[in-house]
């Protein structure tokens, strides 16, 4: 785990603030499936991501479940519940990862020696919230296919030709989870789009060809 830890301090492409409040976490090794935080629990931890992949969610009595996102190398879960309120959602891990699990008094330790972390902290916060707040306008007043379809959009990345690839291996149960449908609904989409000749699965990812239409 030394070396997860290593590599994440050397990473450039990481905050330098979180390189360094993440050599004071306590390294822990997780598998996959694994519940880092239960919504509604007390805690008083900060998860750093240095390996893999965690998606943070919320479910009801009836096993229904909504996601809020999926986050790995470079981001932290757990900063919510900081003010020593419950959990507002739990998370688990997707993959084996490995964290650095910072106490909320050593963070507050470590803000008082690079303050500026504290109002990066709060950017992080207030990014989510847009987003949150984006995914509640978008329950409201965007269809599913619309969703669906946004949802496919962020996560491509472009490829060579008319072609874009989203590199998480995404289930169907993961994609209607982040838009708030059923899983039937999404492959019923999927399959629309798949004969329409708008996408493809290729070695467990999809592929995007041109424009998506905007109606279905």
């Amino acid at each position: 785990m030394q070396n997860e830890l290593d590599l994440f301090v050397a990473n450039q492409d990481h905050p330098a603030t979180l390189r360094k409040l993440a050599t004071r976490g306590d390294l822990r090794r997780f598998r996959k499936g694994s519940i880092l935080i239960h919504e509604g629990d007390l805690g008083d931890t900060l998860f750093i991501m240095l390996k893999g992949r965690v998606k943070v969610y919320c479910m009801d009595e009836h096993a229904r479940e909504i996601t809020f996102g999926i986050f790995g190398p470079g981001e932290y879960v757990g900063e919510m519940a900081l003010d020593g309120g419950p959990r507002s959602a739990s998370v688990i891990t997707l993959e084996p990862t490995v964290c650095a699990v910072v106490r909320r008094q050593e963070i507050l330790a470590f803000i008082g020696e690079c303050p500026e972390f504290s109002f990066e902290m709060l950017s992080k916060v207030i990014h989510r919230l847009r987003l949150a707040t984006r995914d509640a306008r978008n329950l409201a007043f965007i269809d599913v296919y619309g969703r669906l379809t946004r949802l496919l959009n962020e996560l491509a990345l472009p490829q060579p030709g008319d072609r874009r690839r989203i590199p998480e291996r995404i289930t169907h149960q993961e994609i209607a989870s982040r838009v708030g449908c059923s899983r039937e609904m999404v492959s019923r989409i999927l399959k629309d789009l798949s004969l329409g000749g708008y996408l493809a699965v290729e070695e467990q990812h999809i592929v995007l060809f041109g424009k998506l239409p905007q109606r279905w």
